[in-house]
């Protein structure tokens, strides 16, 4: 399955909630959820040093699965929101960062280094 497809499949499980249809703007609801999902994402990193002292086992790894594909449903569904194909974000994202490599600009602040 590549990007686009993803972003398809994202697209037959989104049935709306009624928070959703509350939200204005209505790509708020999608924005919250990646917020909620990161935060999810990191509970399962914190707890893994709180309760296996960091050591990463096939548990921690399907978990981790999960909560970074919930994290990219989020995205996905965002990026319909904003009509932006969901391959094209991978695709200048690696552009960007070689573009950064290429000039010895990976380290620092600011998004155009």
């Amino acid at each position: 399955m590549d990007f686009n497809e993803y972003q398809i499949e994202c697209r037959k499980t989104d049935v709306g909630t009624a928070a959703q249809d509350c939200l204005e703007p209505g790509w708020l609801y999608y924005v919250l959820g990646i917020a909620g999902e990161s935060g999810e994402l990191m509970e399962k990193i914190k707890k893994l040093f709180r309760d296996k002292n960091g050591i990463i086992d096939a548990e921690f790894k399907e978990a981790v699965i999960k909560e970074m594909g919930d994290v990219q449903w989020y995205m996905a569904r965002l990026a319909d929101w904003f009509a932006i194909d969901f391959e094209s974000i991978f695709v200048t994202n690696v552009e960007k960062l070689q573009s950064r490599k290429k000039r010895d600009k990976l380290h620092g602040d600011g998004d155009n280094r």
